[in-house]
């Protein structure tokens, strides 16, 4: 169920709570293979099927580790979102561990508990532990402090 509050200095109530977890989200070739052609980062691993099949530990090809992380936002907006805000900023990451795979056909959501809300100018500076999670797996996918700025509406 997602968290429906006002504005920013509502969500900033929530430090050193737990805020929690996204929808599941699967991971397929095609979004694998989008992700690819965006960057330029077509290694094997990634998008050759077949080589993946024969030389993978489990036979499948893995999602790149910045696509999950890419994903953050998304799975985010799942989890809690604010009725009255102005607009939001991807201010930056810190600690990002990309602890575990994320194999096709796989599905993923993120948790999220807030560290800190500082007020800057108008806005909020919000720190997340956030942790993608792939369904079944023993560890983690990506775990990092993900940080965003949010005005007042």
């Amino acid at each position: 169920m997602t968290l429906k509050l006002e504005n920013p200095r509502a969500l900033a109530g929530y430090v050193g709570r737990d805020l929690g977890a996204s929808e599941w989200l699967a991971i397929d070739q095609a979004r694998i293979d989008a992700f690819a052609a965006t960057t330029g980062d077509d290694h094997w691993i990634h998008v050759d099927v077949e080589r993946a099949r024969r030389e993978m530990p489990d036979g499948r090809t893995i999602a790149h580790g910045l696509l999950t992380l890419s994903l953050v936002p998304r799975l985010q907006r799942t989890i809690w979102t604010l009725e009255r805000r102005g607009r939001g900023l991807n201010y930056g990451y810190n600690r990002v561990r990309f602890t575990g795979p994320v194999p096709v056909g796989a599905r993923i959501r993120l948790h999220q508990t807030l560290k800190a809300a500082e007020p800057v100018d108008g806005a909020v500076r919000f720190t997340f532990e956030s942790t993608v999670e792939v369904e079944g797996a023993g560890r983690p996918a990506l775990v990092a402090e993900t940080i965003v700025l949010i005005y007042e509406s």
